[in-house]
């Protein structure tokens, strides 16, 4: 048996509810925002619920690596905390690393994935303008697009001159965006399971999610997040520190409803960074197999489909993605 086999039980427990609750709540935000398509603000509710979602955050943050600094760099859209591990003595000149996170996990989310790469190279993981975390928004963002605003505006803030751009997921879409405005800060784009850019969502997505907009029982939306997920209603009901800062922030923060598009084949061909796909073989929300075949078309790559994984991929494959990105990374670093 394979060693990924004998972790999927717990990883299965673990991590899926992240992929679950992150997805749903996104087009559960699309929905709202058909009802209420007016540009808002992100904000929490109430200073009750922030502060159960702070405690939440603290608790996944406790379990990385302590951070060399925290930054809070200021946009035009306001502030966005990133958290940076400095590169050992040797690695300092090498382009950093950007890590951009799916919906509601922010920079906790990449916890399993730091721990392999502290040291190596510098690392910066941000929190979400317009999302739960600790970024805040002052400005509204008229469109998806915006996203790659605030993350060059970042960068430039923190005075990075080109980095290694990653991201999961709904953070896939919004690197996806950055590198197509300013490919000249991108060195290189690592997209792990990105929604929306290269297929849409399934219909069965939506179609399931719309019981978290409805009145009904609360065992009909965990069969909901369930069929989302490709998981059990007893694996979504499972509470884990980073299931329960997910649902902390999908309860008490009022997020702002941007969804990703699907880029064109132009779009995606006028990229010149090097462009890594990776992409989940079971209940991928990124596209799978077609996904991985219009990549391959546009002439990406490397792309790769992980056996035995889902959404939660970068968590999932954490040990050979810990091995494979840095290497790709210092192909790419001239």
């Amino acid at each position: 048996m394979s060693d990924r086999k004998k972790r999927r039980p717990r990883l299965r427990r673990a991590l899926q509810v992240l992929a679950v609750l992150a997805v749903a709540w996104l087009v559960v935000d699309k929905a709202v925002a058909i009802v209420a398509p007016e540009p808002s603000v992100g904000h929490w509710r109430s200073a009750e619920g922030y502060a159960a979602y702070r405690q939440a955050y603290d608790d996944v943050m406790a379990t990385l690596p302590e951070p060399t600094r925290v930054h809070d760099v200021a946009t035009e859209y306001g502030s966005v905390r990133v958290y940076e591990w400095t590169a050992d003595t040797g690695e300092e000149d090498a382009p950093p690393v950007v890590l951009l996170p799916g919906i509601r996990s922010g920079a906790p989310m990449w916890g399993d994935n730091i721990h392999h790469w502290v040291g190596q190279r510098t690392l910066l993981a941000m929190d979400a303008i317009g999302d739960a975390g600790m970024s805040t928004q002052s400005t509204p963002l008229s469109s998806f697009d915006d996203q790659a605003d605030w993350v060059e505006q970042a960068l430039a803030g923190l005075d990075l001159e080109r980095v290694h751009l990653v991201g999961h997921s709904f953070g896939g879409a919004v690197a996806t965006a950055h590198a197509l405005e300013h490919p000249g800060r991108v060195a290189s784009l690592t997209l792990l399971e990105p929604v929306m850019v290269l297929r849409g969502l399934p219909a069965s997505t939506y179609l399931w999610s719309s019981l978290l907009l409805l009145p009904v029982p609360q065992s009909w939306k965990d069969r909901g997040m369930a069929e989302i997920g490709g998981v059990s209603v007893e694996e979504v009901r499972e509470r884990t520190p980073m299931s329960v800062m997910i649902d902390e922030g999908s309860r008490h923060y009022d997020a702002v409803s941007l969804v990703p598009r699907t880029l064109s084949d132009e779009e995606w061909r006028s990229m010149a960074m090097p462009v890594r796909i990776d992409l989940a073989d079971d209940a991928s929300l990124a596209g799978g197999e077609e996904a991985s075949e219009r990549a391959r078309e546009l002439g990406l790559g490397p792309v790769t489909v992980w056996p035995e994984t889902t959404h939660s991929l970068p968590m999932q494959a954490a040990d050979e993605l810990g091995a494979e990105l840095p290497a790709y990374w210092a192909e790419h670093d001239g």
